[in-house]
């Protein structure tokens, strides 16, 4: 008798690897039953990540969403599992510790059974929190390892954060391939010590397909004792997201292992709704190249899902670089040249930064140094001379410990801009606040919630939450999303935004998103003003898009003439973010 294998449908994951947002809450109550009726899952990814943050952007409220998504399986017996980012909860950045433990009461009592708690630097002291706040609300804890591959992250390294988070009281792990750059092999040795060391505890893999490792390395985890296996399906599989389910489960099938049959009726129905779904208003998000494998994230261990962003970013430096070329006498590049540049850099600056895990939202960190870093390098300027706020913190260790060694260099440019390295526990930086946020609700006449969700989630997102209670979010989606559409009924030829002048120098936006003039969520950098005399190279801004935070710096040299945005506005691809005379 062969060894039994449960699924684990990732189904709001599905949609955040591939766009910017998630479905609404109406669309996760009419496909959560016909999910259940495929038969074939035994558990189900219930929120975390930035699934909450995107309900509050489009004004929808996530408790609600959460509420409503988990009912169905929590009835049907189907487990629910969230994602949790340890120090940085379910967002970006660390969260204070008393807000931490408010989290899982809050998600317990919502109907979510398992807190998968990652931290992106695989630092044990980051997860220890999570142990404790998890099994104290009465989930079950599923300590999470963030997968990658390097000299560094071997199998005695991965299980170093196991033995500390069994430690702890971990009733699960996880392996979060979030890059998919796991080696089949490796991934099959370290769940065979695992089970050997610590047989009681259950193991779940999740692997995001983009390199192509995906399949081959749930064989692998198969063959040596993994109990679940997370994976999509149709019509967002494959590409920069997961497996599909019809493929694992024929693979495994034949392998041996005893595994659910598909109701494909059912498969079908959901595969429709979800294609409905994107024709409603998520296709309009969803970038078509996350569509695509590519071989290229192997060696440079970039999750998949970043593919469409530096496609962007790259377009939106292309013709500046390629100006600052030719002005130099030296040869254009293209935009594949611009691609590969852009991975040798990400391959050379990795160890230099201390090896951290490619995953949210360190993997931003790296990529946008290395970007800055190839745009500076081509104008001839020293590397690493741009570095944002977020990007020094997990430097300097407030994040936690590298797994790495920096080098001497980034050593050399802390030293030489006076910053100071900490080695403390990552959590000790942040207070609690709590308390100021029951205050100012009290003030505001806001309701707590049940359970008291409603404060934590104005805690964890304060200035989404802001948006989403004045309206204004709603009201900017719904623009967003209107003007989408017109370009889209548009002609390629029509579909520009602000006319040209020939006389003057425009600075666009490479891609949708927001406009922040500072990385710093607590300081608000004062705006460029008309007359400022901006050189090439200088920043203009920063757009977030997907939850990166790009830098956007003028190709030329001028004054302001024109300013199209203000802080915290939305701009779409193409549109003209500056003019310069």
């Amino acid at each position: 008798m062969g060894k039994e294998i449960k699924f684990s449908l990732v189904y709001r994951d599905m949609w955040q690897s591939s766009g910017k947002y998630v479905p609404r809450v109406d669309q996760l109550k009419k496909i959560a039953p016909v999910i259940i009726d495929m038969g074939c899952f035994s558990r189900i990814e219930s929120n975390g990540g930035a699934f909450e943050q995107v309900n509050l952007l489009y004004g929808e409220n996530p408790n609600i969403a959460v509420r409503e998504w988990t009912k169905a399986f929590n009835e049907a017996g189907i487990q629910t599992h969230m994602l949790e980012r340890a120090l940085n909860g379910i967002r970006m950045f660390p969260v204070p510790a008393d807000i931490r433990k408010l989290m899982y009461k809050v998600k317990k009592a919502q109907g979510v059974d398992i807190a998968r708690s990652f931290c992106g630097l695989n630092d044990h002291r980051n997860l220890e929190l999570s142990i404790k706040y998890a099994k104290e609300a009465g989930m079950i804890s599923q300590a999470t390892l963030s997968i990658t591959h390097s000299d560094i992250h071997t199998v005695d390294y991965f299980m170093g954060v196991v033995n500390k988070a069994v430690e702890y009281g971990t009733d699960e792990i996880c392996l979060k391939d979030m890059a998919g750059v796991g080696r089949p092999v490796t991934l099959g040795k370290l769940v065979s010590e695992i089970k050997n060391k610590y047989p009681h505890i259950m193991i779940q893999y999740h692997g995001h397909s983009g390199p192509g490792f995906s399949v081959a390395s749930i064989l692998e985890v198969a063959k040596a004792g993994v109990d679940y296996v997370d994976v999509a399906m149709e019509p967002l599989s494959w590409g920069m997201v997961h497996p599909d389910i019809i493929t694992i489960q024929a693979m495994l099938k034949d392998a041996g292992f005893i595994v659910p049959e598909i109701n494909m009726k059912a498969y079908m129905k959901a595969r429709a709704l979800s294609q409905e779904f994107m024709d409603d208003f998520l296709g309009y998000f969803i970038n078509p190249k996350n569509r695509y494998m590519s071989s290229l994230l192997v060696q440079a261990g970039l999750p998949g899902g970043m593919m469409g962003s530096m496609m962007a970013d790259l377009k939106g430096v292309h013709q500046g670089l390629n100006q600052t070329l030719e002005a130099n006498g030296k040869e254009k590049l293209t935009e594949d040249d611009l691609l590969v540049k852009l991975f040798d850099e990400v391959i050379d600056i990795w160890p230099k930064l201390g090896n951290p895990p490619l995953v949210t939202p360190f993997s931003q960190y790296v990529k946008n140094i290395a970007l800055l870093n190839v745009m500076q390098d081509i104008q001839d300027k020293p590397k690493f001379s741009i570095i944002d706020n977020n990007a020094w913190d997990m430097i300097l260790g407030k994040a936690g410990k590298l797994p790495g060694t920096l080098s001497q260099e980034i050593i050399e440019i802390a030293e030489q801009q006076g910053k100071e390295f900490y080695t403390g526990v990552p959590q000790d930086n942040y207070p609690d606040e709590l308390d100021k946020y029951r205050n100012e609700m009290i003030e505001n006449g806001w309701d707590f919630g049940e359970d008291d969700e409603e404060l934590f989630e104005f805690a964890m997102h304060e200035r989404q939450y802001r948006d989403y209670k004045s309206g204004l979010a709603k009201k900017r989606f719904t623009e967003e999303l209107s003007k989408l559409k017109d370009e889209a009924r548009k002609p390629k030829s029509e579909s520009g935004h602000i006319k040209a002048d020939p006389g003057k120098k425009d600075i666009a936006s490479p891609y949708m998103g927001k406009i922040f003039y500072n990385l710093n969520y607590f300081i608000e950098e004062q705006a460029i003003e008309l007359g400022n005399l901006i050189k090439k190279g200088q920043r203009i801004c920063y757009i977030e898009s997907g939850y990166t935070y790009d830098e956007i710096v003028s190709e030329f040299d001028g004054e302001v003439d024109e300013i199209f945005f203000k802080h915290g506005e939305e701009v779409s691809k193409g549109d003209v973010i500056v003019r310069l005379k």
